[in-house]
């Protein structure tokens, strides 16, 4: 996994974090409470599967990816990239946490055959 984060001035965030492998393992982007604002999903290495981001408002050595209930899904289709825009934001009081899996739901734990990438801006 490769996970970068970078400080940022912007109305949709002041942090920006990209994940380039990003599968059924949780990924910690924030350790304390934050804002969602944007995601853009890259799943065109996939060209036949859809695939599921899950944000959780969990810990991440709390969050069991296909146990705990996820606080937001994003689908993104096969072979596309696809941006998530949240004027307002999603509040996370605990964490922002991720997993990218097969399946929507709080169920699946599949990893994705090839790399997904995810892109968040959150304050």
């Amino acid at each position: 996994m490769a996970l970068t984060k970078t400080t940022l001035t912007s109305r949709f965030g002041d942090k920006f974090a990209k994940q380039t492998v990003a599968n059924a393992t949780a990924t910690g982007f924030e350790a304390s409470s934050a804002t969602l604002y944007t995601c853009e999903i890259d799943n065109t290495n996939n060209t036949t599967v859809a695939h599921y981001v899950k944000f959780y408002d969990v810990a991440l050595g709390s969050t069991t990816v296909g146990t705990t209930g996820p606080e937001a899904v994003l689908f993104v289709p096969a072979n596309k990239k696809v941006t998530y825009q949240f004027t307002q934001g999603i509040a996370f009081g605990t964490a922002l946490v991720m997993a990218c899996v097969t399946t929507g739901g709080t169920a699946g734990t599949s990893n994705p055959s090839n790399a997904v990438i995810v892109k968040v801006t959150y304050s």
